[in-house]
């Protein structure tokens, strides 16, 4: 069984990820399940971290087959079956994904990816062009506004919310803080 570590993980992203943009998002996910794993499982961190990075590894290739590709190549290399499920339940919803979140770290994904795309938007619209002088309140705006943004699903981020247990403010807050700790 393989369990790739964060460098292995990373060079398989960029393998399949050309676009600048995917590959950052890739490493803002991978930040943010660090940041998550460090309250939540921090035995685990670089596992949290590599289901970040590896999340959208079929998105730029086989956008109308997300996680479907993924799962058959990380299958293919016998990757952790752990790894896999987070990664495909990722995309519950999509593309005929069956398989949900269910483990904490697998909420957090679901929950997260999306947001971390809102809150990029946000801060690229920011003077400092920076989310680390954004506070809550500023979030919650852009998040309001349906226009903008509008690639990054709303209903999957409450969702997300709710399977966490969380209340909206909540989750955003703490992404928040998980992507201003990333320019730290």
């Amino acid at each position: 069984m393989f369990t790739p570590t964060l460098e292995e993980a990373r060079k398989l992203m960029e393998e399949h990820n050309q676009e600048a943009f995917h590959r950052q998002h890739a490493e803002t996910v991978s930040g943010v399940m660090g940041y998550f794993a460090k309250e939540f499982d921090p035995e685990r961190e670089e596992f949290w971290r590599c289901v970040g990075m590896l999340h959208d590894l079929d998105y730029e290739e086989f956008p109308e087959e997300h996680c479907v590709k993924e799962e058959q190549w990380l299958k293919d290399m016998d990757c952790d079956p752990a790894m896999i499920h987070a990664i495909c339940a990722h995309g519950w919803g999509l593309t005929g994904i069956t398989c949900q979140p269910e483990s904490q770290m697998e909420k957090l994904l679901f929950a997260s990816d999306e947001l971390t795309g809102l809150i990029g938007a946000a801060a690229l619209m920011r003077p400092s062009k920076s989310c680390a002088d954004m506070e809550l309140k500023s979030l919650k705006k852009k998040y309001k506004d349906k226009k903008f943004a509008a690639g990054c699903s709303r209903e999957v981020i409450q969702q997300g919310a709710e399977m966490l247990g969380w209340e909206l403010d909540e989750l955003l807050q703490k992404t928040l803080d998980a992507m201003k700790s990333l320019e730290g």
